[in-house]
């Protein structure tokens, strides 16, 4: 994103002779915790609450019989004549019963983000959108495509009709996103099926305009493509999923307008009252690159031998090490010595008779 520029293409796909320049919100440093941090908590704020209902499983009157009888002292349905007389009733463990702590509605659904946070992660994913390798890291078709960030002149705006969207996509060579979308429409599987929520399919680009002159309505039937306002970006349609890189086509109104919403590292931003984009920790984060320059390994110590040599406070099996016996008994070399030249009475072998001598056995059988 250090490029000062960007090109400008024409509805036709052509690259026009103006170019803009690059806002500094492509400069903001890309947090992946913090997006994910905040879209976790975001995406919580559209759920539904869900609860069962407060009557289910107590609404027979029954009761215990107590002691005495042989049985559980779990309340049971009164009455006779059918097989439901005598039944447990109310407890989790029971048929019919109600479940163990049965949810309800006030449980605490929604989860509130600073506002801080959730500027600083969509400047982050903004920043990301203008990165090639995140973007096709994600998974987006933009191969064929000859420049990101990709904006398109003003006049893609006051397009209203479906197969002039599809022209210019397919003239910006970014059709190919789109037919990926439809080809990965699949049926959901569960239940969310029979909710209203009947099909999954994947992203596809994500469209900022800055004033609508019809261009809703001319992308809105495109699957897999979403429309945002410039002033009203959201980090649930720049991250889906929490993952960085979503491929954005910006109008030229819109991307000329990012330096008023967000402003810089040094000017407020006009939308944002008093907000100004977070500085870097580190202005070069390739650290190493910035090992492997010149100032640095001009001052650094040479590299040591690749191979150490042991220390010597090194254990070592004098079992197995003469030298280390030699230097604990040097009179182990004397026996060694003695062994090797057969003289050691321990090692001296004797040859052992296999049969008794006849003189023995004469004397064995004597009367």
């Amino acid at each position: 994103a250090a490029r000062p520029v960007v090109s400008i293409f024409g509805l036709n796909g052509a690259k026009l002779d103006a170019t803009v320049p690059l806002p500094s919100v492509f400069t903001a440093p890309i947090r992946p915790d913090l997006v994910q941090f905040v879209h976790k908590n975001m995406a919580k704020n559209r759920r539904q609450p869900y609860a069962a209902k407060q009557q289910a499983g107590e609404e027979t009157s029954a009761e215990s019989w107590g002691t005495g009888r042989a049985v559980a002292r779990i309340p049971r349905v009164g009455g006779g004549g059918t097989h439901r007389a005598g039944q447990a009733a109310f407890g989790n463990m029971t048929r019919g019963g109600r479940m163990f702590a049965p949810n309800k509605v006030w449980r605490k659904w929604h989860i509130r983000t600073n506002s801080n946070q959730k500027r600083y992660a969509t400047a982050s994913a903004v920043a990301a959108s203008g990165v090639s390798a995140l973007v096709s890291g994600r998974g987006h078709r933009i191969s064929g495509i000859e420049e990101v960030p990709l904006v398109v002149s003003a006049e893609a705006e006051s397009l209203s009709k479906t197969k002039e969207a599809i022209t210019l996509l397919k003239a910006l060579k970014a059709y190919a996103d789109v037919a990926k979308v439809s080809n990965t429409r699949s049926i959901r599987a569960g239940r969310g099926k029979m909710r209203n929520r009947r099909h999954r399919q994947r992203r596809g680009p994500l469209v900022v305009f800055a004033e609508d002159k019809g261009i809703s309505r001319a992308f809105r039937n495109l699957p897999g493509v979403e429309l945002v306002d410039v002033t009203r970006l959201n980090l649930l349609q720049l991250a889906p999923g929490g993952h960085l890189g979503r491929f954005v086509i910006w109008t030229q109104p819109a991307f000329e307008a990012l330096n008023k919403v967000f402003g810089s590292q040094t000017e407020a931003s006009v939308q944002k009252k008093g907000y100004t984009l977070p500085v870097p920790v580190i202005s070069n984060p390739d650290v190493s690159r910035l090992i492997g320059s010149d100032e640095i390994q001009a001052v650094v110590r040479p590299s040591g031998p690749k191979s150490m040599r042991r220390p010597f406070t090194q254990k070592k099996n004098p079992l197995r090490n003469t030298q280390v016996l030699v230097r604990l008994n040097p009179y182990a070399q004397v026996l060694r010595r003695a062994e090797l030249l057969g003289k050691n009475k321990k090692t001296k072998k004797y040859t052992h008779k296999k049969s008794a001598s006849a003189k023995f056995l004469q004397i064995l059988k004597a009367d």
